[in-house]
């Protein structure tokens, strides 16, 4: 098993808990006072691609990225020389080729292109109690910066003012607010995206969105995700709300009708009910007989007036992995999200979570060679997709999208495009002691490490006037310091992103390929058949040397 660093001494940054692939503490939690990676980016932002303490100090790398398989076992290759992907109006001289000038814009879609201003989007942000706490936060920072952001299964389901009569919605608040939150601010860059599973299309989410919000909205099937190996789950710590959630149609478990139940939690004996999530195609016992039940749902997804259809699909095995990339591409959806194991934002079962489905960099390698495979047919064009799990930093979003590519046109990040939204509430509900509860702040008062920055939110967050300039200084009042330190995180990732570009002299994210990467070791090029790093050009070398 590999363990990765606690501590990074040379950026100043420490774990709370055991850290995993993605620098993030295996629990993350919304009251956090620091300061990993990602939290302290969400409020230095660039600063933070740098060691700290500059010019007192030396810093080498303490890398061990040589251990094992994983995203972190891969490394990226520069050139010292060419330029390539610039944008019009800049040459090729040294001048124009400085890393601001890399451009990130990307797009995906099958007929209709979605723009993104960086290459990632957020994990579905569903029916988790903490995903409804911060959502304006992660709606409108996703908005501000311009990437998609996915609004996850159950929400009509679980939403105790929303009104169901058989499949038929009439009212849907919390489903609302989530949309309308995005596009207050949407401004032609990025997406909203509403997920479907089983009980959510019983309930009929999809006629609802497209009756009231139509091309807006691009509506997402959903076969999985890399947490865990079956449907999304809640906790809930009412009788009432577990009964209501069982009248609804969930499965409650404990089962919150029997009488020995009720006793059990009257006496605090059970103190909590768990929400469960249909598996789907549990009546289907055959591949074609998935591929037709798949289709027949993007037909009426179509039928009803969805212009945008994407596929969200789990770690499973290769089966399934290339029953997805096929599906997708044969019903010329416009993203496929492949969701390998290690990441997750919600309730999964943890020894669900730790042992079961394919690791990430696993999943991606065989997504790419099997979209390889079916590029060659004639006529082909492969459906775009976004790999996810366990992804949080810049060299991890640069490794993916080359892993991939050119089917890879985004990285879907779950849990670190969460953390600058429950920084910026925990500040906030600081500076506004009337709006913590509100705001679902966790602190009383800032951290040592917050103080060092400053008293006041310009002070704290490096991104504050970037967005001021943005939505104007009056509008600022409106937006929560969650989005500014969104915001700020992006920027971080951003740069950082453009500088790895850059050294491999590609001043544009979509000319990113495969050639930008190599393997520390041999199993891990064994795996991805990404070439070890010294046989990488190894015989241009040569014949330098023997001209």
């Amino acid at each position: 098993m590999i363990h990765w660093q606690k501590s990074n001494d040379a950026l100043g940054t420490v774990n709370r808990g055991n850290p995993c692939e993605s620098g993030l503490c295996t629990l993350c939690e919304s009251k956090c006072k620091g300061k990993c990676e990602t939290w302290m980016s969400s409020m230095v932002g660039r600063k933070l691609l740098y060691p700290r303490d500059f010019g007192s100090i030396t810093a080498g790398s303490s890398n061990t990225s040589h251990i094992g398989v994983s995203y972190n076992s891969l490394r990226i290759n520069g050139y010292n020389y060419g330029a390539n992907g610039l944008s019009k109006g800049l040459s090729t001289a040294e001048d124009d080729c400085i890393f601001p000038n890399v451009s990130l814009e990307t797009e995906f879609g099958s007929k209709v292109k979605t723009k993104c201003r960086v290459p990632m989007m957020t994990g579905a942000l569903g029916s988790t109690f903490i995903a409804a706490k911060y959502w304006e936060s992660f709606a409108i920072g996703a908005a501000l910066v311009g990437y998609p952001i996915v609004i996850g299964e159950n929400v009509v389901g679980v939403d105790k003012e929303s009104v169901i009569n058989k499949g038929k919605i009439s009212k849907a608040p919390e489903l609302d607010r989530r949309i309308d939150t995005f596009l207050k601010y949407y401004d032609g860059y990025g997406a909203i995206i509403v997920q479907l599973n089983v009980e959510d299309t019983r309930n009929g989410v999809a006629e609802y969105v497209i009756g009231k919000y139509g091309d807006k909205v691009i509506i997402e099937l959903k076969w999985g995700q890399g947490a865990k190996c079956i449907g999304g789950e809640i906790q809930v710590t009412s009788l009432e709300y577990a009964l209501f959630l069982k009248n609804r149609g969930y499965v409650v478990d404990p089962d919150p009708t029997k009488p020995e139940v009720q006793e059990a939690f009257k006496h605090k004996t059970i103190r909590s009910f768990a929400r469960h999530s249909r598996l789907g195609y549990t009546s289907l016992s055959s591949e074609s007989q998935v591929h037709d039940s798949f289709m027949k749902s993007v037909a009426y997804l179509r039928k009803i007036g969805y212009n945008r259809i994407s596929l969200k699909t789990g770690s499973y095995g290769m089966e399934a992995l290339a029953m997805s990339i096929k599906y997708a591409t044969e019903a010329k959806l416009d993203l496929l999200t492949i969701d390998g194991s290690g990441g997750g934002t919600g309730m999964s079962p943890w020894n669900m979570m730790e042992s079961w489905g394919v690791p990430s960099l696993l999943l991606h390698a065989k997504a790419y060679e099997y979209a390889k495979i079916l590029s060659k047919k004639k006529g082909v064009k492969v459906v775009d997709m976004a790999f996810a799990g366990g992804l949080a930093k810049e060299d991890q979003i640069f490794k993916a999208l080359a892993l991939g590519a050119p089917f890879t046109k985004l990285v879907c990040m779950g849990r670190a495009l969460m953390i600058p939204a429950y920084l910026g509430a925990n500040v906030q509900g600081v500076m506004d002691p009337s709006q913590k509860v509100k705001l679902n702040g966790n602190w009383d008062e800032l951290p040592s490490n917050v103080k060092e920055l400053g008293s006041s939110a310009d002070e704290i967050f490096s991104g504050y006037y970037d967005v001021q300039k943005k939505v104007g200084k009056g509008e600022m009042k409106n937006i929560p310091l969650g989005a500014i330190a969104s915001w700020t995180l992006a920027d971080k990732l951003a740069a950082g992103l453009q500088q790895l570009l850059a050294g491999a002299r590609k001043f544009k994210v979509t000319e990113i390929t495969r050639g930008e990467i190599f393997s520390c070791n041999r199993e891990t090029e064994a795996e991805t058949k990404v070439p070890f790093i010294t046989d990488v050009a190894d015989d241009v070398a040569k014949n330098i040397l023997k001209a």
